[in-house]
């Protein structure tokens, strides 16, 4: 429900609590039966709380929402704290792999091919990035394989990542 949904209904239910308590007013001075005051004062009394209630809402919500803005923010700004931090170590692994790939004697092409292998995009999506054929693309990642002497694109990970990834004491 929107905030003006939410408004509208508030401001509905709070005209007839208004219009009840008028009525209720005006039959206290005519003397009508007791049962038909009662049945006029809930009416009145149960609008009030449906005013409070959605308005009670909407501030809840408000308050969700800007507690999730500033989550959302913080959260963007450690992104790009650890971005930035990380950033020479990925140059410098990116360097590193690229010099790897060079002792393998892989092309301009398989290396690029080798790279987008390593990132996981599938052999179709670095057809479309490197507007070629699949086929190309099977023919030069095999051609990565085996001038590395890898088995195959989880070799080729392992490879690399084999020794970022140890164990934390």
């Amino acid at each position: 429900m929107s905030n003006k949904e939410r408004s509208l209904i508030a401001v509905v239910l709070f005209i007839i609590a208004v219009m009840a308590g008028l009525d209720l007013f005006t039959d206290s001075q005519e003397g009508v039966a007791l049962w038909h005051v009662l049945v006029e004062g809930t009416i009145g009394i149960a609008a009030l709380f449906g005013v409070f209630y959605v308005l009670r809402g909407s501030v809840v919500l408000k308050h969700r929402l800007d507690r999730e803005i500033r989550d959302f923010s913080q959260f963007k700004k450690e992104a790009e704290i650890w971005r930035a931090e990380s950033r020479k170590y990925m140059e410098g692994l990116s360097l590193a792999i690229d010099q790897q790939l060079s002792k393998w004697n892989l092309s301009k092409a398989e290396k690029e091919v080798a790279f987008l292998l390593l990132k996981g995009l599938s052999l179709k999506e670095i057809a479309e990035v490197r507007s070629t054929s699949e086929k190309t693309v099977r023919a030069q990642s095999a051609a990565v394989y085996a001038k590395a002497g890898l088995a195959g694109r989880s070799e080729l990970s392992a490879f690399f990542l084999e020794d970022l990834l140890v164990p934390v004491e």
